[in-house]
């Protein structure tokens, strides 16, 4: 179990967070027309994994915003949003009347993602709900860069992960910190 907070308040989560250097675990999890897409589904990309709570909350469309405006000069790197919400909602966080490049996946035909990526809130109120995490994996689907966010209120590093993502498009490797255990690693 690993310890977050929600506005100080303890709560914790299930699972362990992919760590710099591991392969990514596999999923199938589904968008918003029902299809299941996988990290397979991203041939030869990098990818950035925004997990949220829900996309309906302002804090995760902003993160998801933000994202995805460090990304649009790095149009070789996708990114994936990830809630519980069911696949439908994804189009509705689209407040803005634009299109987004990013891709919204709902773990409701794959509840074991949480659990594989260490952010099943198991205790307090969003028990049920995902914590915040941010990955980037690289086109090998090997972890370069974690995060995931000990105060569930506050927003992930974007910065660190928009970093991880250039270092990756332009070098093809990197080397990663994971916050959640400050170790650097090369991969």
């Amino acid at each position: 179990m690993t310890r977050l907070t929600l506005n100080g308040i303890a709560t914790y989560t299930e699972g362990t967070l992919p760590r710099p250097g591991q392969e990514a675990p596999k999923f199938l999890l589904t968008t918003s027309a029902f299809e299941d897409v996988g990290l397979d589904h991203f041939p030869g990309r990098c990818k950035v994994l925004n997990i949220v709570p829900s996309i309906e909350l302002p804090s995760c469309r902003l993160s998801s915003r933000r994202l995805e405006e460090g990304l649009r000069d790095m149009p070789s790197v996708a990114l994936l949003t990830i809630s519980r919400d069911l696949p439908f909602i994804a189009d509705s966080g689209r407040d803005d009347g634009a299109r987004s490049r990013g891709v919204t996946l709902s773990t409701f035909r794959c509840p074991s993602f949480a659990r594989s990526y260490g952010v099943d809130i198991v205790s307090g109120p969003l028990r049920g709900l995902m914590a915040r995490a941010v990955l980037v994996i690289d086109a090998r689907n090997r972890v370069l860069h974690a995060e995931l966010v000990r105060e569930l209120s506050e927003d992930p590093d974007c910065l660190a992960a928009l970093s991880a993502a250039r270092l990756a498009v332009e070098f093809g490797s990197a080397t990663a910190v994971s916050s959640a255990d400050e170790t650097a690693v090369a991969v």
